[in-house]
């Protein structure tokens, strides 16, 4: 399990749709050899790493800097509901980032949830889907991993809206932005065990199902349509 499988854990049964699945990966071949090095990537410096970050870190430090980074997530959170319309979602965003920053120190602490205020993470390449926006292709990114061509598309409007990729010194931006990965894969350690079969296509279907989901806010269809 890596840190590009995100969301695999939380998708529905991977082999439901497995052929309708398969129509979205017209590059499997390239897709399988990326996935190859980020696995090797994975098995050899990321998880390691994450696992000697999870033995020396107490767990409310670990979940303080999750806390951090999530709520520096509401920026993007905020911008993309207003895209989609969603503007009780995007108000309750933009609630969570004042309380979480304000009375949950800087984010460490999340106080918004227990107050009843629900997270709606949306992205850009949700709301180009919400636009009604094609999926097209299944991709797999060097580092990255699991993507979609209107996913990746989506990346760069993303990208400037962390904060974290605003700061000018360089060692304080690849410090954090390291410090999130490292700590985001320590998070999924214990979900290595879901993988059944086949790991490239475990992902790239729970990846794909996960993000139908989203894109519909839970209002999923049966079968997927191939709409590239």
């Amino acid at each position: 399990m890596s840190v590009w499988a995100e969301g695999a854990s939380s998708a529905e049964p991977v082999n439901a749709h497995a052929q309708s699945l398969s129509n979205k990966d017209p590059l499997e071949g390239l897709n399988r050899a990326i996935f190859k090095f980020n696995d090797g990537l994975d098995t050899y410096i990321l998880k390691p790493v994450a696992k000697g970050y999870h033995a020396v870190t107490p767990d409310i430090v670990e979940s303080g800097v999750s806390n951090f980074f999530s709520n520096l997530g509401e920026i993007s959170n905020i911008a993309n509901n207003l895209l989609q319309f969603k503007i009780d979602a995007a108000l309750q965003s933009f609630s969570r980032l004042v309380f979480n920053s304000t009375f949950g120190l800087a984010g460490l602490i999340d106080v918004a949830t227990p107050m009843g205020i629900p997270e709606h993470e949306e992205d850009f390449g949700q709301t180009l889907g919400y636009w009604g926006l094609g999926s097209g292709p299944y991709l797999m990114l060097p580092v990255l991993g699991p993507s979609t061509l209107r996913d990746t598309a989506g990346l760069a409007f993303d990208y400037n809206l962390n904060p974290v990729n605003q700061i000018d010194d360089d060692k304080t931006r690849i410090g954090l932005g390291v410090l999130k990965v490292v700590n985001k894969r320590a998070s999924l350690l214990d979900s290595e065990r879901l993988i059944e079969g086949d790991k490239y296509l475990f992902i790239r279907n729970a990846y794909l199902q996960r993000r139908d989901y989203l894109i519909h806010d839970g209002n999923v269809t049966d079968q997927f349509d191939v709409d590239f």
